[in-house]
């Protein structure tokens, strides 16, 4: 049965319980939770983290605790009973264990690991103090520590500051808010000093001074363990104070055995001491623990012959010392005994015995030996604070163990009454003595006795140290073989004080002899009376005593003998005439000192002193003995206080009116002592004194009347020394004053009030008359006024004693009443008043409500006085919060409205002024303490007292200027942060008591200034208080921990809500007067509705519809407010207010509230387009503060500024934006884009004078300069971004304005930098980008991207596989889409990113510029990828069935054209695509399109040979004619013949006739072009490749009598082209790709390898190719279906190509290659590139998107026919800035059946090209893997005459040449695909920009090495010493000089565009090339006559290298590259 449990109520989880039982509760270690019931070993209950869960868990998981329970039933609430520092502790503990692991996350280290020391010094803290183990002191300490370490760690982890009273955190409704606000003030103090509150906070006025805490040491002697004496000890400690080298303290003796134990059995454990009375002074000195060791025994410890066994002398024998300075902070620390071990040290040399503590100290180490071992005293320490009654009571042990209390050597700090001491100290010094006729020097041994007067010895009057018994004589110790002996040992003599007067002592001098006897001779004596004639005390000094001979048989009975004589110099010279015939002589030469020192306070030392205490033996002379008093110094009179103050007021007594007046200045006079700072401490021994010990109770009479009497005359005298000090003295002189009148009134049965009445009445009617003097003219007087002000307020509590509350508050009411106002006093009067006042209000006297009603009204005066004149604010203000922290106190208690009430009327306007002055200079102390004054007058205020205040204003006009103060008081505090932020108690008490002032406040504003006193300047100050109320971050709620909120929310609730709806109902009463405030108060209320508090938003929103609608009624649209509205979202959403809910309730409420309206539509459309406005904000600032790239923070940049521009137009806000925008583009280095966008501004800008106000960065200045600065500024950038055809525009825009001003300097200056861009523009290497298309689709996107597709500029070598990797990290949770097909809505609506990446070609609009033939590449490269609006991607298909023989019949494209809302380059790198078109090229347009490609790039590059633009290198013609005329005949266009000449075709598509024709005009006119071309190569070619040029020529034969069927009229043959034909005679087939395996023979690095991959360079695959190039992976750009029929095949072709097929190959050839190299690659090698080409292979510019498809698995090990088309088809014209217009099948078509065959004609070819591959200089470039069977040869490397080439190399040795393959460029995908030779890329500039855009087909993975590559001799590598011409280095850089010297040669894109080149429907292209022209750039020639091509030199710059442009990735990649040579 569950039942309610009684004592079982709180507890702390001990185990973590997993809640795995029904109703299981699940606990974390550590939790708390309340227990409700219990049922057989469970209980049932809520944690106390999650109170609405209950649940049940194991009872023996819980660890009760107590607790107190109110209200117990079903909704009881439990309080822990334990102490609140532990619970605080508990609490920031688990706080701070979620920030502390944060801080580790940040990598704040440091704070971490301090945190963690603090975080187990607290648990370790809180752990001692549940002990219950601690002393209140100790508990004290440890709280002081906790509380230290708590606002340590709450400081550094920027939480709130905890304010605290005695350690505790106090509860802001029980104290004022001025009490608060110190209290955080010193909680602030005590964590920057790390001390606690205690020692922070002042002393109030007039606090009782505190007695000093005297520091006690404990000292405990555990053993002597240095037993190697034999002989007992005497042990001697005492404290030695190093720097004045005296001992401070008695000595502590410990009598030893020779064993090492105590003496006394009983002692065993109990040899401990107390050296007692220390002061904080002393602990301050040097100080050491001294102990001496003396031994008793033999004369020589070491000789048993010197001296009898029975006789025991003291001997010296070492000494140990501990420095307390170097263990006071370890003792200090811990609360129990800490052991040390003393060495003890010898002397070396007995005669310096009495400075061997100071040697040692001194370290003087060959005055002492040092002990053999470690060993010597062990003692424990322990370090005692306070009073010895206190440590009496918390030590109990201590003094159970019979400590030894030992005592200062002089007094203590503070001498009570009652406190008698007696003591006289005397000091052994030194003695000098004659040798007495001896051969060496005496033994001398001292004896001492005290003598009374009658002779006889005192008994036990001497003590050697405290520890041990007193006894009635001394012997010293025995310094051997010494006549001059030092001692310096100090002796007590407690002799009782009766017995003092009369008694000396008497010192005897023997010799001790170590002979047999051993007696010990008594050889002479010396004495000293302890009192002098006078009555004095010996004084403290050396005394010298004589020295008197005697010997043993001398008699001392009869003292007198030697009494008479004289004992010292000073003795002598008092009694010259002595008898000489007297017993003992004394010896002139011998001498003994001895020095000594009173600790008495009963005897003194002072003439004065004792006359006085004396004053009955002359009773003629006591006028002149209380004279005299004044000289008595200090000491003497505190010590014998108490006497002296008996003895005055027996002398009043004796003869009041004789001696009255002087015993009062006596009074006075030892009064005024005890206020001096160095006896203030005595005041307490007065103050025992009055209490208990003074007995004149008649005395009060005779003091009233001189003090009255003294008061009376100060108006009269000029000196008032004395006045002054009786006015000073006032507070004692009441205080006798009042006792004495209590022991007359105890004796007399309350005799004589009323005149006691009357007289104290008079008396203060004579301080009123002191106080009312004008003191202006007198000093003096200002001196005794002040004085008794001073002293005034400390009378209160004497009077309260013989008076009622009431009557004193009369008479101080008075008092203060009388003193004159401030206006007529200095300065310094000011403050002694103030001061005075402030020590009232501390008294007792007004925490009484009887007396505060008649003191306040005088007390405010004053002080309303000084707040209307500014003056004495801080004294001011400390009077006020004492006040207030009373009136708080009492309010808990009693009534307190009259008072407040008092408060208001005085204070509550003049301090709102004096606020403001404050604020005003920024005073922030003052301010604090003037806003906690105000707040707690405030707090204080109920609903009457608001009532009274505000119905007391006379007129409106004195409530407006009080509203309008109080409203900016307020507006202040919260803006100017008078508080800091930590302080939250405070800020949010403040926030609670605007809120309730503003409430009764607003009623007040609502009914005197709504109507027709509407007040514009109040209504508008009241709400920009509610505003900058609801915004404060104190109230933002939602950035606290859990805990704090509600914590806040259960105390205050939420105070945002409260003022929300207060301005809410208070905007509603405006009414018609609410137009005032549009658009001022938008803003403002636009930020309250941002605050994220659902409420609030609900409350206000509402308020932008009523602004609508009354602009409505008025203006009839609301343009204002739609215009604020619009700018104020700008800055408000940047600052980081409001978020997405805001955004939906914003158009939700305002919507619901429009539809009513007559105005609803152009509400809904504004309501609407700042919705949108929003929405693009929100993306802006999220894409700003988060970790965005610099992409997504552009995009969203200018999709806000185009929204500011075309949708709302608000030009400010575009401007600002445009220049946000630029300042990203130039942080990117975007630097065309950055001028793009300046130019948006510039264009807004005319060429006029009119004048510009300052605006953002912009001086004000006139439009026209402010122009001319921004286009010189973007002219600049252009320039940057090497984008100079855009800056030359401006140039001459800036020039025509310069030349109308006739400013020639400028213009000069414009007109030189244009002529610059001019030169650049054709001297320098500039890198074409790549395009991609991107598409972002999903919900999950920002706004401005959601369901978008973009086309986006890549950057420098960007391909698409690094630009699609840095859209993924862009958009980390985005994925990637496999397809390219449109998404379909399941995608677009998803709650997710998809991302789908493409390469995509340009389409230059500016087609003239590329088609006319003299301009230079340079010039065209800029246009073909400039100003590009529209872009392409193909994609192939297949229409109808698949021609397994011909796959070309049925291949067609489909091709999507994106046109761009902008064109790139523009103010971003991406632009969203606004029209895309779909259209599908047929197979036969697609031929046209190829062969018209080829034909017109043939025309370029022979025209460029005949006009010898090319020079002197023949290889790219022979390599572009051998690509045709070999396909043609083995292939390529023959391909076409079969498919399109066909008469089935023909009879299918008679709509075709016509462009059959053409493709036939077309084949023909090739044949007419490579007959010229053959011509101008025969004219050129070397002699060593004439063996090519005849097999061209047989080729040739071939392709035209191929044709001749088909196309009659080819029989006519260009003389040029004679010689055989063979079918072997094919060089390079242009449109057949090459096998793998022959590819293979030219290895990947090889330039053989860069020879054959121009754009258009031949590749083919082999028919040849083994089955496992089935698996090989194509990649293309269009789209792979996933249905069978879309996946292409690939299949070899079966007509031609391959190695083993009978073309005659030289054998050397063959061989050379390694088996391996031959063979298909392992699989492993096959797949190893897969997925690096899926990314990697983007296309060129002409081809589709290759990284989107995988293409299809071979049919039988062969690719199909019509993917063989195609891949050539697709791949063929490389060249990616030829004619984008024209389709990919137009630039590519192959000309036979043929086309995928490299005939044996490449074998041939090869030796030759091999031949020079060595020596060729190419620019390293990183390796591109391809998929097999796409390879390319590149031909640009071998533009050097033919003569310097070495001997031809075996093909196995270029594989080690020192250049990788050159990656395909990521646009064009046809390179990377084919390598069919493209006319379109133009021949010579192919060559040119080959480089970089073709690319290098090689196998996916190289051939491995093999022996015989190996073999092959180093220097065959060597590119260095087979070059003739030197070597130029290669850069990477754009930046290096020379690079850009070498970029002055020829452009990089010669002449090449063909003029012929134009969209299908144009006209033919002319038969031959075009007239040639010369190039206008000089040759680069060597001196051997080698041409090095320009490309070779400076390509590696080019757009296409895959090369990193950062420098130091420049040397990596160098470095990479270098060893990528050394591994092949």
């Amino acid at each position: 049965m569950w039942s309610p449990t009684e004592e079982e109520k709180y507890g702390v989880v001990i185990c973590s319980f997993r809640g795995a039982v029904p109703q299981g509760l699940v606990l974390e270690l550590g939790e708390t939770v309340q227990i409700l019931e219990k049922c057989e070993g469970w209980y049932r209950g809520v944690s106390i983290k999650k109170p609405n869960v209950k649940g049940i868990f194991p009872a023996n998981y819980i660890h009760l605790k107590k607790a107190i329970v109110s209200n117990r039933g079903q909704y009881e609430t439990i309080i822990p009973l334990e102490d609140s520092v532990v619970t605080e502790v508990t609490a920031t503990l688990q706080e701070w264990a979620v920030l502390w692991k944060q801080l580790y996350v940040k990598h704040k280290v440091d704070l971490f690991y301090k945190l963690r020391h603090v975080m187990n010094e607290l648990i370790d803290l809180r752990r001692q103090l549940l002990s219950g183990h601690l002393t209140q002191d100790q508990v004290r300490e440890v709280k002081r520590h906790l509380t230290v370490r708590l606002d340590w760690g709450n400081e550094h982890l920027g939480l709130d500051l905890v304010p605290r009273k005695d350690f505790e955190v106090v509860d802001s409704d029980q104290i004022s808010v001025s009490d608060l606000y110190k209290m955080h003030l010193s909680s602030r103090h005590s964590v920057q000093q790390s001390t606690s509150q205690v020692d922070t906070i002042r002393q109030r006025h007039g606090e009782a001074c505190r007695m000093p805490v005297p520091h006690h040491f404990f000292l405990s002697l555990k053993s002597f363990t240095y037993n190697t004496i034999g002989e007992d000890t005497d042990v001697f400690f005492s404290l030695y104070d190093v720097r004045e080298g005296k001992q401070i303290s008695e000595r502590f003796m410990v009598r030893l055995n020779k064993n090492g134990g105590p003496r006394n059995p009983e002692k065993i454990d109990r040899m401990c001491a107390l050296f007692t009375d220390l002061s904080s002074k002393d602990m301050k000195r040097d100080l050491y623990i001294v102990a001496h060791v003396i031994r008793i025994g033999r004369m020589l410890l070491n000789d048993s012959k010197k001296g009898p066994p029975h006789l025991h002398y003291r001997r010296p024998y070492g000494c140990a010392v501990l420095s307390i300075m170097d263990v006071l902070q370890s003792i200090s620390e811990i609360k129990e005994e800490k052991d040390f071990v003393l060495k003890v040290y010898t002397c070396n040399n007995e005669n310096e015995w009495c400075q061997i503590h100071e040697n040692i100290i001194r370290k003087s180490s060959t005055k002492y030996t040092a002990p053999s071992s470690n060993y010597g005293l062990i003692i424990s320490l322990q370090l005692l604070r306070g009073d010895m009654e206190q440590i009496r009571r918390e030590n109990p042990l201590i003094f159970n163990r019979g400590v030894s209390v030992t005592r200062k050597l002089g007094f203590p700090d503070v001498i009570m009454p009652g406190d008698i001491r007696n003591d006289l100290y005397l000091t052994l010094e030194k003695g000098d003595f004659e040798r007495g006729g001896k051969s060496v020097q005496k033994n001398i041994e001292v004896t001492m006795y005290v003598l009374y007067a009658d002779g006889e010895i005192l008994k036990d009057c001497i003590s050697l140290g405290s520890g041990e018994p007193s006894r009635s004589a001394y012997h010293s110790f025995v310094l051997y073989h010494n006549n001059s002996p030092r001692w310096g040992e100090i002796i007590k003599l407690p002799i009782p004080i009766d017995r003092f007067r009369g008694s000396h002592l008497r010192f005897e001098f023997r010799h001790c002899s170590t002979k047999d006897k051993g007696e010990k001779k008594l050889f002479g004596f010396a004495f000293t009376p302890l009192m002098r004639d006078d009555g004095t005390t010996l004084s403290d000094d050396i005394h010298e005593l004589y020295v008197y001979k005697c010997d043993e048989n001398s008699t001392f009975n009869n003292h007198a003998l030697y009494l008479g004589l004289p004992c010292c110099k000073e003795d002598y010279n008092g009694c010259p005439n002595i008898p000489s015939s007297l017993i003992f002589q004394r010896s002139t030469k011998e001498t003994f000192s001895v020095s000594t020192q009173l600790s008495s306070t009963k005897l003194t030392q002072n003439v004065d002193l004792l006359a006085l205490l004396k004053w009955k033996a002359y009773p003629d002379r006591v006028m002149d003995i209380l004279g005299r008093l004044r000289h008595v110094s200090g000491e003497e009179i505190v010590k014998f206080l108490q006497d002296i103050l008996d003895t005055l007021f027996v002398v009043l007594d004796d003869n009041t009116e004789k001696y009255g007046l002087l015993v009062f200045q006596s009074l006075v006079f030892i009064i005024n002592l005890l206020r001096d700072s160095k006896y203030f401490h005595f005041r307490p021994v007065m103050d025992t004194y009055i209490q208990k010990h003074f007995a004149g109770a008649l005395a009060y009479k005779e003091l009233i009347r001189c003090l009255k009497w003294y008061m009376d005359r100060s108006a009269e005298l000029v000196r008032q020394d004395h006045i002054q000090e009786a006015m000073r003295a006032l507070e004692y002189l009441f205080k006798f004053i009042v006792q004495s009148r209590i022991l007359y009134s105890r004796a007399t049965c309350g005799m004589e009030e009323e005149q006691f009445r009357s007289s104290i009445q008079e008396l203060f009617q004579s301080i009123r008359f002191v106080l009312s003097l004008d003191s202006r003219s007198s000093e003096t007087l200002i001196f005794t006024q002040a004085a008794l002000l001073n002293s005034f307020p400390a009378i209160f509590d004497e009077l309260l004693q013989m008076f009622t509350v009431q009557e004193v508050a009369e008479f101080v009411r008075g008092t203060l009443g009388s003193m004159p106002s401030t206006v007529h006093i200095g300065q310094s009067m000011d403050v002694v008043k103030l001061q005075s006042i402030a020590r009232t209000v501390d008294s007792r006297l007004f925490s009484f409500s009887e007396s505060r009603r008649i003191l306040l009204p005088v007390v405010l005066h004053h002080i309303h006085l000084h707040l209307r004149q500014q003056k004495e604010l801080l004294i001011c203000s400390g009077i006020l919060s004492s006040i207030f922290s009373i009136i708080k106190t009492s309010s808990l208690e009693g009534d307190v409205v009259e008072e407040v009430e008092m408060m208001v009327e005085s204070l509550l306007d003049v301090l709102l002024q004096t606020l403001l002055t404050i604020m005003s200079k920024s005073q922030s102390q003052e301010a604090g303490e003037y806003v906690s004054c105000l707040l707690s007058l405030l707090r204080q205020m109920s609903d009457t007292h608001f009532q009274h205040l505000l119905d007391n204003f006379q007129s409106k006009d004195e409530l407006k200027e009080f509203l309008l103060k109080i409203f900016c008081v307020f507006r202040n505090l919260m803006k100017m942060g008078v508080f800091p932020r930590d302080w939250m108690v405070m800020r949010l008490l403040t926030s609670n008591i605007i809120v309730t002032t503003v409430q009764y406040l607003s009623s007040a504003l609502h009914k005197n200034f709504t109507e027709t006193d509407f007040d514009f300047k109040v209504w508008n100050s009241y709400f920009s208080l509610a505003v900058l109320f609801i915004n404060q971050p104190s109230l933002q709620l939602e950035n606290a921990t859990p805990a704090k909120r509600k914590k806040i929310l259960d105390k205050y609730g939420d105070m945002r809500v409260m003022m929300a709806y207060e301005l809410f109902s208070m905007w509603q009463n405006l009414g018609e007067h609410k137009i005032h405030f549009i658009p001022g108060m938008i803003g403002p209320f636009l930020g309250v509705t941002l605050v994220p508090q659902p409420e609030v938003r609900n409350i206000m929103i509402p308020i932008f519809h009523d602004m609508m609608d009354w602009e409505q009624r008025k203006n009839g649209n609301f343009k204002q407010v739609e215009a604020e509205l619009i700018d104020k979202l700008d800055s408000l959403v940047s600052e980081g207010k409001g978020d997405e809910n805001y955004r939906e309730l914003f158009s939700l409420l305002l919507l619901e509230k429009i539809e009513q309206e007559t105005w609803r539509e152009t509400g809904i459309s504004f309501v609407t387009s700042v919705t949108r406005l929003m929405e693009r904000l929100l993306d802006y600032r999220d894409c700003m503060k988060g970790d965005e790239t610099e992409n997504k923070k552009i995009g969203c940049t200018v999709n806000l500024m185009n929204f500011y521009k075309s949708e709302i137009n608000k030009e400010e806000m575009y401007i600002r934006y445009i220049h946000k925008l630029c300042d990203m583009h130039l942080q990117a280095e975007n630097y065309t884009e950055a001028a793009f966008t300046l130019l948006l501004y510039c264009e807004l800008l005319q060429w006029e004078d009119r004048p510009l106000r300052e605006f953002l960065h912009y001086p004000s200045q006139s439009e026209w300069q402010r122009k001319e600065g921004l286009c010189r500024k973007i002219i600049h950038y252009f320039n940057k971004g090497k984008s100079w055809e855009f800056g030359i525009p401006l140039c001459r825009e800036l020039a025509i304005q310069y030349e109308s001003l006739y400013d020639y300097q400028s213009l000069s200056w414009i007109r030189k930098m244009e002529a610059t861009y001019y030169d650049n523009i054709m001297e320098q290497q500039r890198l074409e980008p790549e395009f991609f298309r991107v598409g972002f689709y999903g919900r999950k996107f920002p706004f401005f991207l959601r369901n978008k597709e973009y086309v986006c500029r890549g950057h420098d070598y960007e391909r698409l596989e690094a630009f699609q990797q840095r859209m993924l990290s862009e958009f980390p949770q985005a994925i990637a889409m496999q397809h390219p097909n449109h998404p379909d809505d399941s995608i677009l609506q998803c709650d997710a990113q998809y991302l789908q990446i493409y390469a995509v070609t340009p389409i230059p609009d500016n087609i003239d510029v590329l088609q006319m033939d003299r301009v230079p590449d340079r010039i065209k490269s800029f246009y073909r990828v400039n100003n590009i609006r529209k872009f392409r991607y193909d994609r192939p298909f297949h229409k109808g069935p698949k021609d397994k023989e011909n796959e070309f019949k049925s291949l067609w494209i489909e091709r999507t054209t994106l046109t761009l809302t902008h064109s790139l380059p523009g103010i971003s790198r991406w632009f969203e695509v606004e029209r895309r078109e779909l259209v599908e090229v047929s197979p036969l347009e697609n031929a046209i399109q190829v062969v018209e490609n080829k034909n017109q790039e043939l025309r370029t590059l022979i025209s460029q040979y005949q006009h010898k633009q090319m020079h002197g290198n023949i290889n790219l013609l022979s390599m572009c004619l051998n690509g045709v005329i070999d396909a043609a005949v083995n292939g390529g266009i023959a391909r076409y013949q079969e498919a399109f000449f066909d008469k089935d075709y023909i009879t299918k598509h008679p709509g075709d006739a016509e462009k059959i024709t053409q493709l036939k005009e077309l084949m023909q006119e090739q044949v007419h072009v490579l007959g010229v071309g053959l011509a101008v190569h025969e004219k050129f070619v070397h002699p060593e490749m004439r063996p090519l040029h005849k097999k061209l020529i047989d080729q040739f034969q071939m392709m035209r009598s191929s044709l001749y069927h088909e196309l009659p009229g080819l029989d006519k043959l260009s003389p040029a082209c004679s010689g055989n034909s063979t079918p072997r005679s094919n060089v390079l087939v242009s449109h057949g790709p090459m096998s793998p395996e022959s590819i293979k023979l030219v290895h990947r690095h090889s330039p053989l390898n860069l020879l054959g991959s121009v754009r258009h360079s031949s590749s083919s695959l082999s028919s040849h190719t083994s089955s496992e190039t089935g698996n090989l992976v194509i990649l293309t750009d269009s789209s792979v279906g996933e249905t069978a029929e879309d996946m292409y095949h690939m299949q070899a072709s079966p007509s031609t190509s391959s190695l083993s097929s009978t073309h005659s190959a030289p054998s050397q050839m063959i061989n050379s290659a390694p088996s391996s190299a031959r063979g298909s690659p392992s699989l492993p090698d096959k797949y190893r590139h897969s997925r690096e080409m899926m990314m990697l292979l983007p296309a060129h510019r002409d081809r589709p998107s290759s990284a989107m498809y995988p293409a299809a698995i071979m049919e039988n090990g062969q690719p199909p026919n019509f993917q063989r088309a195609f891949i050539q088809q697709m791949i063929g014209p490389c060249k990616p800035c030829s004619d984008p217009n024209l389709s990919v099948a137009d630039k590519a078509m192959p000309a036979a059946p043929s086309s995928w065959s490299l005939d044996s004609g490449t074998r041939e070819a090869l030796p030759f090209l091999s031949a020079h591959a060595g020596s060729i200089l190419a620019p390293p470039v990183p390796p591109r893997s391809l998929s097999h069977g796409h390879y390319s040869l590149h031909f640009d490397a071998f533009h050097h005459q033919l003569s310097d080439a070495p001997p031809a190399l075996p093909a196995r040795t270029l594989r080690k040449s020192p250049l990788h393959p050159i990656p395909a460029s990521p646009t064009s995908p046809q390179s990377g695909l084919d390598g069919s030779n493209s006319t379109l890329s133009g021949s010579a500039s192919s060559g040119v920009s080959s480089l970089s855009e073709s690319n290098f087909g090689h196998s996916s993975e190289p051939p491995p090495r093999t022996d015989t590559m190996d073999s092959v001799p180093s220097q065959a590598w060597n590119t260095d010493e087979d070059l003739e011409t030197p070597y130029l280095p290669v850069r990477y850089s754009l930046s290096e000089p020379d690079v850009l010297e070498s970029l002055k040669s020829q452009p990089c894109r010669s002449h090449s565009a063909p003029s012929g080149v134009i969209p299908q429907d144009t006209m033919d292209p002319p038969a031959l090339p075009p007239k040639p022209y010369h190039s206008r750039l000089p040759n680069m020639e060597n001196e051997e006559g080698m041409i090095i091509e320009d490309d070779d030199k400076h390509r590696p710059l080019h757009r296409k290298v895959s090369q990193p442009v950062s420098g130091g990735k420049e040397e990596q990649a160098r470095v990479a590259w270098e060893h990528g040579i050394g591994e092949q």
